[in-house]
């Protein structure tokens, strides 16, 4: 873990997080607002970016949708300092393609790219396209062999491998290793088998937002296990509401859970195409009423007076939080606001 903790933001690949009726953000996922904003979080001084992969809109097949891999690609040239992360769904990729592409981010980056393996939650996405989804488990054991693959041929190894899955002979990428050995790993989930191969394969375990002795319970499950890439850092996604009062705090989450009651039809039919094993859904399904935001929003707590904010960052970060993956709303407003009065009080 860092001395001080880094902060990120999810780039706004298929609109709003919170809710699509509010009249202050604009349900906006094109290029050319998410270029805007991640250049302006460059310079606000955050620390990375998380590009989440859907090939179609996971709420509205209607609605536009960022594409994760093209985008983080331009981010690298467009940027200097941001950690650029694109979430990869390994179904949708063969590990030799994806790890040249990773290759290319990371060179065109100067060492700043990383991927986040995600086990997909959205069956529609491969379905509708003649791809197979199989059950969770099993995701996670064809993502096991991809991994392990994409770690080699990242490295600049030449790879024979023989597997379940996957038949490579005599393989090997280049450029590689010219900034550092590889492009970081991030591994998201928290069903068992997500557990287990983020203590095999990642540098950062992603958890969704939740409490703080809930945070802690998860990270000591897993910092148990034998790490091959030890020390394991962690991350966490969380929702942020700040205000000069608590109470002041406490009012826009209602105005923005109000608002999010209006998305009841988007979420159902989310919610028809999603995997019924996933334990992000299972969650945030369960916390619906009381929380405003994806993969767990203010679950995590992160809601109150900056100061109130800044002492949650803090006891998280104590607990082995390095890196706080945030979202906002309105995105770019409110992230201006976390910037000016939480990042000074917290770094």
């Amino acid at each position: 873990m860092s001395d001080a903790p880094r902060f990120g933001i999810w780039a706004a690949v298929h609109g709003s997080r919170a809710s699509h009726h509010d009249p202050d953000e604009p349900d906006d996922a094109s290029w050319t607002r998410n270029r805007a904003l991640v250049l302006e979080a460059e310079a606000l001084g955050f620390d990375s970016v998380l590009v989440a992969q859907h090939t179609a809109n996971p709420y509205d097949d209607e609605r536009d949708q960022l594409e994760a891999w093209t985008a983080s690609a331009a981010l690298a040239a467009l940027t200097r300092r941001i950690e650029i992360i694109a979430a990869i769904k390994p179904g949708l990729y063969h590990p030799v393609v994806l790890a040249k592409m990773a290759l290319q981010i990371e060179h065109v980056s100067e060492g700043r790219f990383a991927l986040n393996l995600v086990n997909a939650w959205n069956k529609a996405e491969f379905e509708r396209a003649g791809l197979p989804f199989p059950p969770h488990d099993d995701r996670y054991a064809y993502g096991q062999e991809w991994i392990g693959l994409v770690d080699r041929l990242m490295r600049g190894e030449r790879v024979t491998h023989a597997g379940r899955h996957f038949q490579v002979e005599d393989y090997q990428l280049r450029p590689a290793g010219t900034f550092r050995p590889r492009p970081t790993i991030y591994l998201g989930g928290e069903s068992e088998p997500a557990r287990a191969l983020a203590a095999e394969r990642a540098d950062v375990w992603f958890i969704n937002g939740q409490p703080l002795d809930d945070v802690k319970a998860l990270i000591a499950d897993v910092a148990r296990r034998p790490a091959a890439n030890a020390p394991l850092r962690y991350g966490l996604s969380a929702f942020v509401i700040a205000r000069e009062t608590d109470a002041e705090a406490q009012a826009e989450h209602a105005r923005l859970l109000a608002l999010a009651r209006r998305d009841e039809g988007l979420r159902n039919a989310t919610r028809a195409r999603t995997d019924a094993a996933s334990v992000m859904f299972a969650k945030t399904d369960a916390a619906a009423t009381q929380h405003v935001g994806t993969n767990g929003g203010t679950a995590a707590g992160l809601v109150g007076s900056y100061e109130t904010v800044a002492a949650r960052i803090r006891a998280f970060h104590e607990a082995g939080i390095d890196l706080f993956m945030l979202q906002f709303q309105p995105f770019e407003a409110e992230m201006r606001r976390f910037a000016k009065e939480i990042l000074p009080r917290v770094q």
